[in-house]
């Protein structure tokens, strides 16, 4: 298939290079899947499983509880933050007032 590139208009082109990206991706994947199959049938054809070669499975979180919270707020001792993920409300607004990150540690 044969585009004439030079009769096309700004327009489409770029639906012309969205498709081709689209079409690109999606031979990827499949070349992907293939590749895996083929993975998994020779790992089998040799009496052993995936998880024999490569370990436990990939999916599994290596996280092991809850982390232990590090900072208290000062107005209400229930909420505390580990200090991991977004900032909790209290804790910027504290931030904002003039208190200090150690000021609020536990």
């Amino acid at each position: 298939m044969a585009v004439d590139i030079k009769n096309l208009n700004h327009n489409q082109l770029n639906e012309l290079i969205s498709k081709a990206q689209t079409r690109q991706t999606e031979l990827r994947k499949e070349k992907v899947v293939k590749l895996r199959e083929k993975v998994h049938a020779l790992i089998k054809a040799e009496g052993y499983s995936f998880e024999d070669i490569f370990g436990q499975s990939r999916g599994k979180s290596r996280r092991t509880g809850p982390v232990a919270p590090k900072y208290r707020n000062p107005a209400d001792p229930a909420q505390t933050w580990s200090g991991r993920g977004k900032r909790p409300r209290w804790y910027n607004d504290a931030l904002k007032a003039g208190k200090k990150e150690k000021d609020l540690a536990i």
